[in-house]
């Protein structure tokens, strides 16, 4: 068997094909913050022999959710001199011209959790001031008073010479052997110090979370009996190894949703269709993405949670070109300060989920509000739906 498994914020699929071209699918519910476990039971519940899989896929939403809920870890920055507010300072250009109160994207990492370190090297690579290592061992130990989780590195023109970024990260382990550590060379090789930034603090916010996800799902497949070659979906449409995933989770962000882009356009080509435009949503968020002529386009100018009002965050690397917004069919109802009803980003997820499911959640989401509207029937849900509880929480 070739499975490839999917993990969503409420419900976590497979597909699997055997030698002889037969196809098998199953869906479970997904089962945080234990999501390994949601894989465990798909795969149990297809019926699928686990020593029988010679080679394992998997994409997930779990790096994508955990930046969209603000779940990741506390996180800090090491810079060079003079930039400690990279991140604040942003860019110009904002995309609502004419809104007079615009606010910038506030940073995943907080201004007090920003060290400076003296070390500077040219546009060229030459090395203008040496590293202070004094910095270093000052920022640590007050990481650690602040219980920091990770930390991301990012010098200034560091993709001309990595030896500072490389030098900074083994002496942070050798003080705080424990923590994450995230250079901005292992990801991204390019100039633009804001994007570069940027990119290596969402990666470290997500490390730890990405680390243990992958380390637990590898040990309950081996526990299981899979021997297979394993594979975690890339954003550009790709595919890397768990143990590189782990380093680089900002290179998985869009793991679930590109391949149901590429999907779409496999079966664009099949119907003779290449111009599509590929829409999914799931618990959690919705995506969007353009198929034109049949080629799927990657970008490298990408941004999460960015519409017409919100400058949003730049991730430097591959993605396929897609368009996310925080609003899925878990996502969260809420009443804002002005009373306007408002729908995520925060989402109900499968633990405890929407109202319906019955496993302890009170907010309304917009399941609940489709099985009172009549677009969801209860006799569909694979549990007992308790409809008198759902109409009590969309009154409050």
């Amino acid at each position: 068997m070739r499975v490839a498994t999917d993990i969503g914020g409420t419900f976590t699929d497979l597909v699997a094909i055997d030698d002889c071209g037969n196809l098998l699918f199953e869906k479970a519910h997904t089962t945080p913050p234990n999501f390994e476990q949601g894989v465990m039971d798909v795969i149990k519940k297809s019926g699928i022999e686990p020593r029988s899989i010679v080679e394992f896929f998997h994409g997930t939403t779990t790096i994508i959710n955990a930046l969209t809920e603000r779940k990741g870890a506390k996180t800090a920055l090491l810079t060079t001199k003079g930039f400690r507010d990279v991140l604040e300072l942003a860019r110009g250009n904002r995309p609502d011209l004419f809104n007079m109160v615009f606010e910038k994207p506030v940073p995943f990492i907080p201004r007090y959790l920003r060290r400076e370190v003296e070390e500077r090297v040219a546009y060229d690579g030459k090395v203008i001031t040496p590293l202070n290592r004094k910095n270093i061992q000052k920022a640590v130990e007050y990481f650690k008073k602040e219980r920091v989780e990770s930390i991301a590195v990012c010098y200034i023109n560091l993709y001309a010479n990595e030896f500072h970024e490389r030098e900074t990260v083994e002496y942070v382990k050798k003080l705080w052997p424990d923590v994450f550590v995230c250079p901005s060379v292992d990801i991204i090789k390019e100039w633009r110090e804001y994007e570069r930034t940027s990119t290596v603090a969402l990666n470290a916010y997500v490390m730890p979370v990405a680390s243990s996800y992958i380390n637990n799902l590898n040990f309950r497949l081996s526990e299981a009996g899979v021997k297979g070659s394993r594979y975690i979906m890339q954003s550009n449409g790709g595919t890397t190894t768990f143990e590189q995933a782990k380093s680089t989770p900002v290179n998985v962000v869009e793991s679930g949703p590109v391949a149901g882009v590429f999907g779409a356009s496999i079966l664009g080509k099949m119907i003779g269709e290449p111009n599509i435009i590929a829409f999914d949503v799931g618990g959690t968020t919705a995506k969007c993405s353009l198929i034109d002529n049949g080629e799927v386009k990657v970008t490298t100018s990408y941004y999460i949670e960015k519409d017409e009002r919100h400058a949003g965050y730049p991730i430097m690397a591959p993605v396929v070109d897609i368009v996310e917004i925080g609003n899925g069919d878990g996502s969260i109802a809420w009443i804002d300060e002005v009373g306007s009803l408002k729908v995520g980003p925060a989402s109900a997820g499968a633990l405890p989920g929407p109202v319906a499911y019955g496993k302890g959640g009170t907010q309304p989401t917009t399941t609940d509000a489709n099985l009172i509207a009549g677009r969801l029937s209860a006799k569909n849900f694979d549990m007992q739906v308790d409809v008198d509880a759902v109409r009590a929480s969309l009154s409050e």
